[in-house]
């Protein structure tokens, strides 16, 4: 758990990369010990710089500062019942002919649209800028070749299928250009979020994290002065059904933290904590890499929501960005989203599901 945030958001993307309605073969739906359901947000940045060298080599000259999420639907490799466990493999056997020792793994199929906050790399002095409005052609080849290199690639660990075609969708990878003025960009950004519907994007609320917090320290029936940020988090991932009453008098069985409203909020790694200080490279036996240094770690929690696309009304609230403390030995996700107030009396509200 961590209260640090960034209050900035960076502002040098020149344009979006959109890769919609991806079709992922059994993605890894174990995002830490403690959540499943979905990839960790740190599944899609880490695609986004292995995607970024790939198209660096190819000659691309894009940089890649941040990635949206929008799930259209999902399908977890689950058993069926009140107690759900996840559908294994049955692994070949080994060379003594015994069976195979079953490591759980933890599958699903996915259907998302990946956008990115891209810029113009490494542009020589003197050269005209390409991510310009009038440059369609190149951006549409751009765009094609980030499609052909995605199939090749993983993400979360599943495989890419090909997409069939859906009347009335972009299913084609496309860039656009971001305008300068924040009216435009904003005019443009309802046209483009309109193409990520039906859906969800899952967006950071730390904030309903901090408030959980306070809760437990204020709350008169159960006072919890010494509860802690993991306390929070756990009274926030599950329903707390308690005895209240309307308006009329009557009552009824309830989360009182869970109004209309109050958003599909569910549990999230965001990243990782340090564990011990860097080790130089080439200094820890068995380690992935040598050329590079080592830091054990563990994973940074917090909570997220899913959002419908219509319900955001900028681009950096769809984004997640990388942020890096060296000091304090955190390498987290950071997103910007802020819930629209007066939710409460909203007849489009929606509950937990």
């Amino acid at each position: 758990m961590t209260q640090t945030a960034l209050t900035t958001v960076p502002s040098d993307a020149q344009a979006i990369l959109v890769l919609p309605h991806l079709r992922i073969q059994n993605a890894n739906a174990i995002a830490s010990a403690l959540t499943h359901g979905f990839p960790s947000i740190t599944a899609f940045t880490g695609l986004m710089w292995a995607l970024e060298r790939k198209l660096t080599k190819a000659g691309i000259p894009l940089k890649f500062e941040a990635v949206g999420v929008v799930c259209h639907s999902y399908q977890e490799q689950v058993s069926k019942g009140y107690v759900r466990s996840f559908n294994l493999t049955r692994n070949p056997l080994g060379k003594d002919g015994k069976t195979a020792a079953i490591i759980e793994e933890g599958r699903m199929h996915l259907n998302i649209t990946l956008v990115f906050a891209i810029a113009e790399k490494d542009r020589p002095t003197g050269a005209a800028p390409t991510l310009v409005q009038g440059n369609e052609a190149q951006l549409a080849e751009w765009a094609s070749a980030t499609g052909n290199t995605l199939a090749a690639m993983r993400v979360a660990g599943g495989s890419i299928l090909p997409t069939r075609p859906m009347p009335g969708k972009r299913v084609r990878p496309w860039i656009a250009i971001v305008p300068e003025e924040p009216e435009a960009a904003d005019r443009a950004f309802t046209q483009w979020r309109r193409q990520w519907l039906p859906g969800f994007a899952l967006v950071g609320r730390d904030d309903v994290l901090h408030q959980r917090l306070t809760h437990l320290h204020n709350t008169s029936n159960a006072t919890q002065p010494n509860a802690t940020l993991l306390d929070a988090w756990l009274d926030a991932s599950r329903f707390n059904y308690q005895s209240q009453a309307d308006a009329e008098g009557k009552l009824y069985w309830g989360d009182p933290q869970r109004k209309k409203g109050s958003g599909w909020i569910v549990p999230i790694p965001v990243g990782y904590a340090a564990l011990t200080p860097q080790h130089p490279a080439g200094s820890v036996l068995n380690a992935r890499d040598t050329s590079v240094p080592l830091r054990f770690v563990e994973p940074v929690h917090s909570l997220g929501e899913w959002v419908s696309p219509h319900r955001l009304h900028s681009l950096s609230a769809l984004l997640w960005y990388a942020h890096t403390d060296s000091a304090l030995g955190l390498y987290r996700c950071c997103n910007y989203y802020q819930q629209p107030e007066n939710l409460e009396g909203d007849d489009e509200a929606y509950e937990y599901t």
